[in-house]
């Protein structure tokens, strides 16, 4: 098992910058992939960016890309988002999301941190 804890959520305006992060806990040396979704009220869940556990090649959505920058630190488990330049569509509630497998889709989910981004 996995255990996810986001932190670092709050109210920024535009322009401005913030740091999540995402403490592991508990079975965290067979994490595959770790991400970062979010969830705008009204809307689904996307994709925000993803890290390889062991590479750290990273991965974006198109609408974060130049903006956000996903990194890990295998030595304190844990995995942080640096979000600049934030806009007000960036308003979410940020999740962090781990799998232990290629072949799996993504298995343990935190309680997401609430990002909100006045104009």
């Amino acid at each position: 098992q996995v255990q996810l804890v986001e932190s670092g959520g709050g109210l920024v305006q535009a322009g401005g910058s913030l740091r999540l992060s995402c403490a592991v806990s508990g079975r965290a040396s067979s994490i595959y992939k770790m991400g970062w979704f979010r969830q705008a009220p009204g809307k689904e869940r996307d994709f925000v960016a993803h890290i390889y556990w062991n590479s750290g090649i990273t991965y974006y959505a198109d609408s974060v890309k130049g903006r956000f920058t996903i990194s890990r630190d295998n030595a304190k488990n844990t995995v942080s988002l640096q979000m600049n330049s934030l806009k007000p569509e960036d308003t979410a509630v940020y999740y962090c999301a781990a799998t232990t497998s290629i072949l799996t889709s993504w298995e343990y989910w935190g309680q997401g941190t609430q990002v909100t981004v006045s104009s």
